[in-house]
């Protein structure tokens, strides 16, 4: 199989009251996109963002990562479910196994699955992300809120986040939409100071994270 085109996942911009914003960092002056539309909001977690592809090739959120010991086990799962993904298609997720800034001690799994996007570049629903989480047997990000969009209801889910253990929450679309419209269609919410406190993670000692039921 030739080697798939690599696409790097786009940067999220942040919803207008996230506080976790940097200066460099992409701030939405509205929620434009989502007013009007079924939104599904899903917690935050704290890994790195992960693109696997038909094939067995994956890649941090740089198309062009390095090899890190973080991402052996994440390189291990692409080759297992390989076989499972279209060509031209990529699953995008959460790869957990190394400990950044919050210590996970219940993981469904190391990837949670987040998007998944077909051969013509389109994020798919989030009910069909489900149904392709389930087919592989992934874990998805815990949904915290689903239906219209409401930001009053959206503000009393962030505002009563555990912010020791909970890094954000990001809301999307809960229809498909298309790549070039993502920055209209998925904002977050993200704790004060998680950058500064996890820009460093890569240059230290992994410590993985553990599984429900490890000891």
């Amino acid at each position: 199989m030739a080697p798939p085109k690599l696409q790097k996942y786009p940067r999220t911009p942040h919803l207008p009251w996230s506080p976790g914003a940097s200066a460099d960092d992409l701030r939405a002056s509205t929620a434009r996109g989502l007013v009007g539309r079924e939104v599904v909001a899903t917690e935050k977690l704290d890994g790195e963002n992960t693109t696997l592809y038909a094939g067995g090739y994956s890649h941090a959120r740089s198309v062009d990562s390095a090899h890190h010991e973080s991402r052996a086990w994440v390189k291990a799962l692409a080759g297992r479910i390989a076989h499972e993904i279209p060509p031209g298609w990529r699953l995008c997720g959460e790869n957990l196994y190394a400990r950044h800034s919050l210590a996970y001690d219940d993981l469904e799994g190391y990837f949670a699955l987040f998007s998944v996007w077909d051969d013509q570049n389109t994020c798919l629903s989030w009910r069909d992300t489900l149904e392709w989480a389930q087919l592989l047997e992934l874990p998805t990000p815990r949904a915290l809120y689903v239906g219209p969009y409401d930001e009053a209801a959206l503000r009393a889910i962030t505002d009563g986040l555990d912010l020791s253990r909970q890094e954000g929450v990001v809301v999307r679309l809960a229809d498909a939409f298309p790549y070039a419209a993502f920055g209209d269609s998925v904002l977050k919410w993200v704790r004060p100071n998680h950058v500064q406190t996890d820009e460093h993670w890569a240059h230290q000692a992994v410590v993985p994270n553990r599984l429900r039921g490890s000891r």
